[in-house]
């Protein structure tokens, strides 16, 4: 179960990185960024108080508002390299990097100890990952926003986990109010000004990530951390499969071998 909630936080989080990436180059990104995260915390606000905690103590909802740090700074990054039509670079710099800084992490610190199937599949999903980004030359800004966005997302994924299962999606809806507040002196300065169509668009792109966070979330309750951020990072699949079905994009040959590998990777993570 918890290999298929992780899997579905991938599958979320790969349509709205697809959407937000086309409204990034469409819209000024600091403001997507901004209405992206209010939109997120009103769903997680709204489903964590739906699904009442058996408690929510202050240490989680601290993990919470570290990983909306984390959250914040991720995307802030990440929509500025979308905005310069760097995707080919920010994504897999941000999706590779961000998997070996927690995979890393969860094992040398957190006591993760994934099995010899686990491991093969951690194996293959980096290089998976990378190919079906293009396996994208590094070089330019894309690299440095590439880097960052990827602490932030390792903070992100390392934090959430943290919380207790006791906590319910409180986490989830400190880390918005976090991200927010984060983002709060960016968007004062440059009041976020977009029409409604945009701004709308942004509110939904921004929920759907609160989304992907609250499946990531229950996964880990679930799976060992280590495993299930790896499994929420094969997001990168997704903007390439529906590159092909709704931008009618031909995929290139290291990326039909790098989807492979992903699947590859899917299975033996859940196996392991």
């Amino acid at each position: 179960m918890g290999a298929l909630l992780a899997l579905t936080s991938a599958l979320v989080y790969g349509v709205v990185d697809f959407l937000g990436g086309l409204l990034s180059r469409r819209a000024p990104f600091r403001a997507v960024t901004f209405l992206g995260q209010a939109g997120g915390l009103l769903l997680a606000a709204v489903t964590a108080w739906v699904m009442s905690a058996t408690s929510a103590a202050p240490a989680d909802l601290a993990w919470g508002a570290l990983s909306g740090v984390g959250s914040g700074l991720a995307m802030l990054f990440l929509n500025r390299g979308l905005s310069r039509g760097a995707m080919s670079v920010v994504v897999p710099v941000s999706a590779v990097t961000s998997v070996v800084l927690s995979v890393l992490c969860g094992v040398l610190l957190l006591g993760d100890r994934p099995g010899p199937v686990a491991w093969a599949g951690i194996a293959a999903a980096v290089p998976a990952l990378w190919l079906v980004a293009g396996g994208a030359a590094t070089s330019g800004s894309g690299v440095r926003d590439g880097l960052l966005a990827s602490a932030g997302v390792a903070v992100q994924y390392l934090a959430l986990g943290q919380a207790g299962p006791d906590s319910g999606l409180w986490p989830v809806a400190a880390g918005r109010v976090a991200a927010v507040l984060l983002l709060l002196p960016g968007a004062v300065r440059r009041p976020p000004r977009l029409r409604p169509g945009p701004a709308l668009a942004s509110l939904l792109v921004g929920a759907g990530a609160a989304l992907g966070l609250i499946l990531y979330l229950l996964a880990t309750q679930r799976q060992l951390l280590s495993v299930a951020v790896v499994l929420a990072s094969l997001y990168p699949a997704v903007p390439v499969v529906l590159g092909l079905a709704v931008l009618r994009e031909r995929v290139a040959p290291r990326q039909a071998v790098g989807l492979l590998g992903a699947a590859v990777a899917t299975v033996l993570l859940s196996l392991g």
